[in-house]
């Protein structure tokens, strides 16, 4: 029998049985893979480091903020994360979040809107846009990195049109409870980053031991060889940027949560960078058939402990950037030479 690990799905055999569709479960990956051991390791040596070397970073005055910072990242790079696995990609991330945080903000100070109100059109409306890059990618059959760099730009002109070169003031305290204050927190802990957690574990169970699933892994990994063995390869791919979107909008109310009562046009500048920063470090493979949502919030940690850390030691910002871009070629090269190794074995 083949067996499988991380990575890849094992070919359907008599020994390890068929399931619908013809792809075969084979065995389950590690609950946790090295890749993510390591950067727990990494993680709990930053922490210990800049604890030591600025005793505010274990402060609840800077975890809290470093936690709510991190829940918006985590929380898109769920919806990225299964998007690379297949094989793809979304660079208008930052454009979506546009929209849909100018959009939910619009709604609370011209309408009035109430807190299920707004984020239900922030969601329904980031998954509408989600839905724009799904149908062009996925029956469009042109590469994912064309589409999302097209969309990035016409959702960009979209969101400017909306704030119609004007700053949304007035931002009442509607979205509290995903916010920074006493009443975003309970026990200390945000309840944008509970939500995060919670999102992680339904798609962490749902990558593991549900066949749909397992499915994205077969797509990233050949994507005819998967439609051969009755995988069908355009919903599945259809859905993982439907559910981005919809995962981006709701990421857009925790950021216009956690800000002043003032929005304006930067609300999504560097964000699709930082998502996919948190993917890529936290070991999904770039070229697709191998991934972890759980790994992608240990590199949304990583990513924003090296910003906290820079800011709080009083170092320039673009080292954050230096530290950012030379894990990500680790992640890369690593990844690069996991795959030589297997095509060479």
């Amino acid at each position: 029998m083949t067996t499988t690990n991380a990575t890849t799905i094992p070919p359907a055999t008599p020994s390890s049985g068929r399931t619908r569709g013809g792809v075969a479960r084979g065995l389950l990956p590690p609950a946790v893979t090295g890749q993510e051991w390591v950067l727990i390791g990494v993680l709990a040596i930053l922490w210990v480091v800049l604890s030591l070397t600025t005793p505010a970073f274990a402060s609840s005055g800077s975890i809290q903020p470093l936690l709510s910072a991190v829940a918006p990242i985590a929380l898109m790079g769920v919806g990225m994360t299964m998007i690379i696995i297949t094989g793809g990609i979304d660079i208008s991330v930052a454009g979506v979040l546009m929209v849909t945080g100018v959009t939910s903000a619009k709604m609370l100070v011209d309408h009035d809107a109430s807190l299920l109100v707004a984020v239900l059109v922030s969601v329904a409306l980031g998954g509408l846009l989600g839905l724009v890059n799904g149908l062009l990618i996925a029956y469009g059959r042109v590469h994912a990195i064309i589409i999302t760099f097209g969309t990035a730009n016409l959702f960009q002109f979209v969101g400017r049109q909306i704030f119609a070169s004007k700053t949304v003031n007035g931002i009442p305290s509607t979205l509290d409870v995903f916010g920074r204050g006493e009443a975003g927190r309970t026990l200390g802990v945000p309840h944008s980053f509970v939500l995060m957690a919670v999102v992680v574990a339904i798609a962490w169970w749902y990558l593991r031991h549900v066949q749909h699933g397992r499915h994205l892994f077969a797509i990233g990994g050949d994507p005819v060889a998967a439609r051969l063995a009755g995988v069908n390869v355009e919903r599945r791919v259809l859905m993982t940027y439907v559910l981005t979107g919809l995962l981006v909008g709701m990421a857009a109310v925790f950021i216009v949560a956690s800000g002043t009562s003032t929005l304006d046009q930067s609300i999504g500048s560097g964000r699709e960078l930082a998502v996919i920063a948190a993917v890529v470090i936290g070991g999904t493979s770039i070229t697709g058939g191998r991934g972890s949502v759980l790994g992608t919030v240990f590199g949304a940690l990583l990513v924003q402990t090296v910003a906290s850390g820079v800011t709080q030691l009083g170092w320039p910002s673009e080292l954050s950037d230096l530290f950012v871009g030379v894990a990500i070629a680790i992640a890369v090269g690593a990844d690069l030479i996991r795959k030589w190794a297997r095509e060479r074995a």
